[in-house]
């Protein structure tokens, strides 16, 4: 586990709407004496979306709970909202406070937003109720749209972006995150929106669970692993150790490092291996069982000390007592070769694994964030199990539970989605965040201090899916060239299911717009989807021609081009 969290916040599809509203609202008896006011603004709007903000100032006397109702007359429905609870019945919207921020002070605000979708047009509400006293108000300008929809792309031309399958690398085990460690376990619903491939879900292709040195606590997590082996696609489960029972290390302790003392190597297979069949005899077959969680990091929680050599001597000496499952080393803090080299350059020991592991913190400075050339020579399969980023906390922990804040989606794009991609260049062969529910994460956990909701996505889910959901297990990365005009995208392209997918990068602050893909043969269908700050995972417009499809990649976004062959 990792020192720094991080959570993405929720967020819906979306571009830029036109109108914002100020009005003035007169307050109820006994409620506020001198009445109050509130601001309707909406942030930004696309093709179909749009987002807003809302803020009440009380204008008298405190009031302790608080609802506001509106009307719309166009169609509009509300999708996602943060820092309130809404609720829509018909074309009548509530808002009401929640615990987090509560009351309204005397001469205080309160604010919230949401996200919400519309057809045909969007005009802001004319009316407002605040606890039962209606209210009206003028229209204020609003700025111009930020992200306005893609034009239809024109019809193909010379190749931009040309795949080429004879050209092959690493086949890719899958995407995925972690299950709480010490924590209670995913919900049933929990796990299907993060391993499902519907709409609003995330496709996650690998789950991590911590494997306890209390066989009393492992129970905890097989009713979540069981739903996403059976709800999910191919879905691998990866068990990582944190440490061995107290009584078997050399300080007594399960927390401040401390080794696995030689006597006991014998009892620790066997504690790995009861772990696995009892996750087996539950319905639960575990693919991969790490043998230790970064063993360079002795911290003051669960942990447990080796070197590289010791590594290598308990998989060598013990590795096959440990049954129906694959083994991994070392799980490194840097992807440190010291921890996994002595192991893959001994026969024997390397036998006895089936892949290699690491953690990203500092491994892109160390140099280490590219080709593994001794794993690959030995075909073991390199899987980063575990990175944690939310530098973004910074500009205010509610950020999380806003989709309109820059931070987040900056940190997301530049951070996250760069060393996905960059993992990928590097012929590894999984990508695993940390905990997939957490409120800088994949879903939120309703963590009141930081503004999302439990369960729901957020936007640094839906940027990761653009790998998860349509980059699935077993297929293969392909070659590609790009042209001048492609040049500011980073792409990777892979093969598998009679599909051929791109992933597609554009950290820069222009679009690249029709850009031309040519697949190795004629497709069948080409399907593009695309995430920005603005946009989840949303259907973009797409053009093809015979092996050519020519699409818009918009500024700040991560998209997936998926050919049909």
């Amino acid at each position: 586990m990792r020192r720094r969290v991080t959570n993405a916040a929720l967020v819906s599809v979306g571009a830029v709407l036109l109108a914002s509203a100020a009005v003035a609202v007169a307050m109820p008896a006994g409620a506020a004496a001198a009445g109050c006011s509130v601001k309707y603004s909406v942030s930004s709007q696309w093709q179909g979306g749009f987002g807003a903000n809302v803020t009440i100032t009380n204008l008298g006397d405190a009031v302790t709970s608080w609802t506001l109702t509106w009307n719309y007359n166009a169609g509009q429905t509300v999708t996602q909202a943060w820092n309130t609870t809404l609720t829509q019945s018909g074309t009548t919207v509530t808002a009401k406070n929640v615990s987090y921020n509560g009351a309204i002070p005397t001469n205080g605000t309160v604010s919230f937003g949401f996200n919400g979708s519309w057809t045909g047009s969007n005009p802001d509400p004319s009316t407002f109720t605040l606890n039962g006293v209606g209210c009206t108000g003028g229209t204020e300008p609003t700025p111009p749209p930020t992200d306005p929809p893609p034009t239809t792309p024109p019809p193909n031309g010379p190749a931009d972006i040309t795949v080429n399958s004879a050209n092959r690398y690493q086949t890719v085990d899958g995407f995925g995150a972690a299950q709480s460690i010490w924590g209670s376990a995913w919900s049933t619903t929990d796990t299907q929106t993060l391993v499902g491939m519907g709409a609003n879900q995330l496709g996650l292709s690998i789950v991590r669970t911590g494997l306890s040195p209390e066989s009393s606590e492992w129970a905890t997590h097989v009713n979540s692993l069981k739903t996403a082996k059976s709800y999910g696609s191919n879905v691998k489960i990866l068990a990582s150790p944190w440490t061995a029972p107290a009584a078997w290390k050399t300080n007594n302790s399960r927390v401040n490092g401390g080794k696995l003392k030689t006597d006991y190597y014998d009892d620790y297979a066997n504690h790995l291996n009861s772990y696995v069949q009892y996750m087996r005899g539950q319905g639960v077959p575990i693919d991969v069982t790490s043998v230790q969680n970064e063993p360079d990091w002795h911290p003051d929680y669960d942990s447990m000390d080796w070197s590289g050599t010791e590594l290598r001597t308990f998989v060598r000496d013990q590795g096959t007592k440990v049954q129906n499952t694959k083994l991994m080393v070392a799980e490194a803090v840097n992807m440190n070769y010291g921890y996994t080299d002595p192991t893959l350059n001994d026969a024997t020991a390397r036998n006895n694994i089936g892949y290699v592991g690491g953690h990203l913190y500092g491994t892109e400075e160390s140099g280490r964030l590219r080709p593994y050339s001794l794993a690959e020579q030995h075909n073991k399969p390199v899987w980063m199990t575990e990175w944690n980023l939310h530098a973004a906390d910074g500009g205010g922990s509610n950020i999380w539970g806003n989709p309109a804040n820059a931070a987040v989606w900056n940190e997301t794009l530049d951070d996250i989605m760069r060393t996905v991609h960059k993992s990928m260049e590097a012929n590894w062969n999984a990508y695993i965040w940390w905990y997939g529910k957490r409120y800088y994460s994949f879903i939120g956990d309703g963590e009141s201090a930081f503004g999302t909701v439990a369960g729901a996505p957020l936007k640094r889910g839906y940027a990761f899916s653009q790998y998860a959901k349509y980059v699935r297990p077993g297929y293969q990365r392909v070659a590609l060239t790009k042209s001048s005009k492609a040049s500011p995208l980073e792409v990777t392209a892979y093969q598998g299911d009679g599909k051929i997918t791109l992933v597609i990068l554009n950290r820069s602050n222009s679009a690249v717009n029709n850009a031309v893909i040519q697949a190795p043969q004629n497709v069948s269908r080409a399907e593009h989807y695309l995430t920005s700050q603005n946009a989840n995972a949303a259907s973009q417009p797409t053009s093809v021609n015979g092996g050519q499809a020519t699409i818009n990649v918009g500024a700040r976004s991560i998209s997936t081009l998926v050919f049909t062959l």
